[in-house]
């Protein structure tokens, strides 16, 4: 019942109507043989009064409505209109969080939308070159006088290339999802060692092919709260990309540690290390450094990052000291 009188026409009116009642019932202290008049007076001014209170506060609710209208029909985010404390007063303040709820909403909506038609342009952009290889290569092996030797070779290439295809659509869409932040990373411990074990095992044979070696010095224990295949997928990037820019028969040395406040990976190659003008930028999406081979299109240590930027990590890239490439990941404790 008392809430009634938090709003301040309701106050108002009850004022009034006590000041007129008081008023109008001395007048009859005074002039008793008029009191059938004065109390038609009473009820005159007191339905006026509330037909006046009543039509101001329609008026409010009318303006309120047409601006909820604007938000639902016309997609005019405008503020809400200011009331005096009391019932409307609270009803604007809720209308104006849903309106600010739904401009936020839109607002995600719309930066979906644009991630989807960029990753859509970037797959396009990126396949390009790949597909164009492949018609051409199957226009070659339509040659019937073609050897059998030559006709390996090309069958050998474009299995290489549709791989390729395979990665950049995969790890275009990793990104995209990064984007949106709909990609779901699960929250449990993370040996370093089966991470690494893991990372390796697609990389085995390449490892192999080219003669070279991952030593890993890791901290007995070693782990951090996050998701093993998204940090599998990070390092086997970082590791692929060691592997790419070493000659054949270098090592790659991995080392790992754990303290209070984070988890650190540190993995270092013997290859000519990273050029000073490619460091800045050696993170962005789709850029190629100077030493960048041929098949190269730039986004591989860029989703590196932005799945340890999801899971409260950290990638630097450096040269090290004793010459070859450096790079320091690290997932921290909150």
């Amino acid at each position: 019942m008392m809430k009634i009188f938090r709003n301040k026409e309701i106050r108002v009116l009850l004022l009034f109507q006590c000041l007129l009642l008081a008023a109008l019932l001395t007048l009859t202290v005074f002039f008793p043989e008029k009191a059938f008049l004065i109390l038609a007076l009473y009820g005159c001014a007191s339905m006026m009064s509330y037909l006046y209170f009543t039509g101001r506060r329609y008026k409010k609710i009318d303006l309120l409505t047409k601006e909820v209208d604007q938000v639902l029909f016309q997609d005019q985010f405008t503020p809400i209109s200011q009331y005096e404390e009391g019932e409307l007063s609270i009803l604007r303040t809720q209308i104006h969080k849903m309106n600010l709820k739904l401009q936020e909403n839109q607002s995600a909506l719309h930066k979906e939308k644009v991630h989807l038609v960029e990753a859509l342009q970037d797959i396009s952009h990126q396949v390009r070159t790949p597909l164009t290889t492949l018609f051409l290569l199957a226009e070659r092996m339509k040659e019937e006088d073609l050897p059998v030797n030559r006709r390996r070779s090309l069958l050998q290439e474009e299995v290489r290339h549709l791989r390729q295809i395979d990665w950049l659509i995969g790890s275009l869409l990793k990104m995209a999802k990064l984007d949106a932040d709909t990609a779901v990373f699960e929250k449990k411990e993370v040996q370093v060692k089966d991470l690494l074990l893991k990372a390796l095992d697609p990389l085995r044979i390449p490892l192999e092919l080219r003669d070279q070696e991952v030593l890993l010095h890791l901290e007995e224990g070693a782990s951090f709260m996050g998701d093993l295949s998204w940090s599998a997928e990070a390092l086997t990037n970082l590791l692929k990309n060691a592997i790419e820019h070493m000659e054949p028969g270098k090592k790659i040395l991995v080392e790992a540690r754990e303290n209070v406040l984070f988890t650190e990976v540190v993995i270092k190659d013997e290859g000519p290390g990273i050029p000073e003008e490619d460091l800045p930028h050696l993170f962005e999406r789709f850029y190629k450094g100077k030493n960048a081979k041929e098949n190269s299109v730039g986004i591989g240590l860029a989703l590196s990052r932005m799945i340890l930027i999801k899971q409260n990590g950290t990638l630097k890239a450096e040269n090290a000291l004793e010459g070859g490439a450096k790079f320091t990941l690290r997932i921290y404790k909150s």
